[in-house]
């Protein structure tokens, strides 16, 4: 906890109505923020909304498909609306199509599909978001990332992450990692504070079809990395890669090889 430094301040979590996401937003509203949670199935959403507000914190469902622009335009014109401005951004939806499909297998479809939520959604409702960001006073983007994005890994033959071969998961975290690096550059003189992070390898239902079901990790744990940057100030690192040592936990600020 931060002593209420953060209470009046307001965050956005897409794919929040259950995992990682869920658990970022019940602590990021622990703290005092007005939390949006973002997410595309509405009763899953509303369930998640009534759970989190139980525990007395300001919770809204928020109707969002970060693949459908109509979605993304409403749901920034309502935070415009109802708190003026958002301080944080967490980009956490994400997915996965590929499990059990080499990668000479994919066709070009699934990688489509997996793009249009990790990679294209995430620029759409972070350019959305972008003038409400600017209204704050210390603006934070915090993108999920995954060391399966990682080139350096996925180049070391002897390493795990070269065996997965989850083409498009793995290539749309990569990309997600430079529109991260390029976001943050561009954002720099506007004071906004942009960071991709792993949160470690976590039990949550993305990875329940992996042949390698070794997630040790629970989502409150996989929040961690993410709400700790979420809840850093002007001085917050930008254009980094950072996570928590590995699946099993570590050094909350290990950098993660591009």
């Amino acid at each position: 906890m931060t002593a209420g430094q953060h209470r009046g301040e307001v965050a956005l979590v897409t794919g929040a109505n259950k995992g990682i996401g869920k658990e970022i937003a019940r602590r990021l509203a622990a703290e005092g923020m007005t939390v949006y949670v973002g997410a595309r199935d509405e009763a899953r959403g509303r369930a998640a909304e009534r759970e989190l507000a139980g525990a007395g914190g300001d919770v809204r469902f928020l109707p969002l498909d970060v693949t459908d622009d109509d979605q993304v335009g409403a749901a920034v014109q309502r935070i415009e609306g109802e708190a003026g401005r958002l301080d944080v951004l967490v980009n956490n939806a994400g997915v996965v199509v590929e499990w059990g499909i080499p990668v000479t297998g994919i066709t070009a479809e699934q990688m489509r599909q997996v793009y249009e939520v990790n990679v294209f959604g995430v620029v759409a409702v972070t350019n959305a978001c972008v003038p409400l960001l600017r209204k704050s006073d210390a603006p934070r983007i915090v993108n999920l990332s995954s060391p399966l994005g990682s080139l350096h890994l996925l180049t070391d033959e002897g390493n795990p992450i070269a065996t997965r071969g989850l083409l498009p998961y793995s290539s749309s975290k990569a990309a997600l990692n430079a529109v991260t690096v390029l976001f943050a550059n561009a954002l720099r003189e506007d004071g906004i504070r942009v960071n991709a992070v792993n949160p470690g390898l976590v039990a949550t239902d993305l990875n329940a079809r992996s042949p390698h079901r070794n997630a040790t990790r629970t989502p409150d744990q996989g929040a961690e990395v993410p709400v700790e940057l979420a809840l850093m100030g002007a001085d917050a690192p930008t254009g980094a890669f950072l996570g928590d040592g590995g699946p099993e936990g570590g050094s909350v600020h290990a950098v993660v090889p591009w």
